[in-house]
């Protein structure tokens, strides 16, 4: 069985601005851990202690979470890619450092140790996925359960099985690298060589994270937790229904209602009369004012949000300072992403350390910058650049 891993962890992930301005698209959080634990924990699950993690931009935020592994119960080792030159060339930077069999996965999935289990048998695998769009993936043609062909983002719909980036390989790969920058080039080249990669659908979860809505829909499906873990401290007069979690040294005043799946950080205070509806995460030393509304949104850490406020489908990134009377619209809208037209129904993304005055409302699929400073009574509507000031 395959005992090591190169967790590809690099890129930046443009199409995720704000949020990845001043931090990897891995540490993006869902359900309040960073994308990249999930895979180390993933990774542990499966039997696999020992992961190369192959880092560039912004890998100090990685590195100073992570660092040796030892608090996860694992040993990580780093590989350094100052360029995004592709994933190929990523790999090639772990050259070094790799046995002879290792697992070669992303960083910016969210995987389960049966995910990584139908990887680790031999080399040479690829594991799949069955979607219904195809377009945004690499789409695997099979013939008899061997990779004919990987095709990246396919115009035409030639099968529904996407490619997940997650592969068992062996030396031999750095043979075929030379100056090829894309894995799928490589694997391609190999194939056309007579190597026979077996295709493994995917036996457990795989969530990929490509636009800033996908962080909601990934962030409702990391909540799999039962029970009600309070580690703070809940007033009389609370009620809290379904499958909640409530961090070390949070207060939940009087009056508030919770109903899950929740998960509130550590050192948070909410309410009075508040409410959090479900799939919402709030980060550490979070401030939620009275008479408040929270739903299916993720809320960073050192958030302070007023009282009065109403907040559905968005992200809220670290250190943003809310006023009262702040209203979130959200309905359909076209979202523009690196020039792809979009239609999706969405409140607001908003980056990190902004501040908004009082009573100020968002159209649907707003996506404001990081540091912006916004006056009150103002209506936000589109994409408002890093360090404006509306006026």
């Amino acid at each position: 069985m395959i005992e090591q891993a190169v967790v590809l962890a690099a890129g930046e992930g443009q199409r995720l601005r704000p949020f990845t301005a001043t931090k990897p698209k891995v540490m993006i959080k869902v359900a309040n851990k960073p994308i990249l634990e999930y895979v180390v924990s993933a990774l542990k699950a499966a039997g696999i202690f020992d992961i190369i993690m192959v880092v560039g931009y912004r890998k100090e935020r990685i590195m100073d979470y992570f660092g040796d592994g030892s608090k996860f119960g694992v040993k990580i080792r780093y590989a350094f890619q100052n360029q995004q030159l592709g994933t190929a060339h990523a790999l090639k930077q772990a050259e070094k450092m790799v046995d002879d069999n290792f697992i070669l996965l992303p960083g910016d999935n969210i995987v389960d140790s049966s995910t990584v289990k139908s990887a680790i048998t031999e080399p040479y695998v690829l594991v799949y996925k069955r979607v219904r769009e195809i377009s945004k993936y690499g789409a695997i043609v099979l013939e008899n359960g061997r990779v004919r062909e990987i095709v990246e983002k396919p115009k035409e719909e030639i099968s529904y099985l996407a490619n997940t980036g997650i592969y068992s390989l062996d030396r031999e790969v750095f043979e075929n690298i030379g100056k090829v920058t894309s894995i799928v080039e490589v694997l391609n080249g190999m194939i056309r060589k007579g190597y026979r990669i077996r295709g493994v659908e995917c036996s457990g979860k795989w969530y990929d994270v490509v636009y800033p809505w996908d962080i909601l829909r990934v962030n409702d499906l990391a909540m799999e937790f039962e029970g009600k873990r309070i580690g703070g401290k809940v007033e009389p007069g609370v009620t809290i229904y379904g499958n909640v979690v409530i961090g070390e040294g949070s207060v939940i005043r009087s009056g508030s209602y919770i109903r899950g799946p929740v998960v509130v950080g550590n050192n948070c205070e909410i309410g009075p009369n508040t409410v959090i509806f479900p799939s919402t995460s709030i980060g550490d030393n979070v401030n939620i004012g009275p008479f408040s509304a929270i739903s299916n949104s993720v809320i960073g850490d050192n958030v302070r949000i007023g009282g009065s406020c109403h907040v559905e489908d968005s992200v809220i990134d670290g250190g943003t300072v809310i006023a009262s009377h702040f209203s979130v619209i959200s309905d359909e809208s076209e979202v523009v992403v690196g020039g792809e037209l979009h239609r999706i129904k969405a409140g607001v993304f908003v980056g990190e350390d902004c501040n908004f005055g009082a009573s100020v409302s968002t159209e649907p699929g707003s996506v404001v910058g990081n540091k912006v400073k916004v006056s009150p009574l103002k209506v936000l509507r589109g994409s408002i650049p890093d360090g404006s000031t509306v006026l």
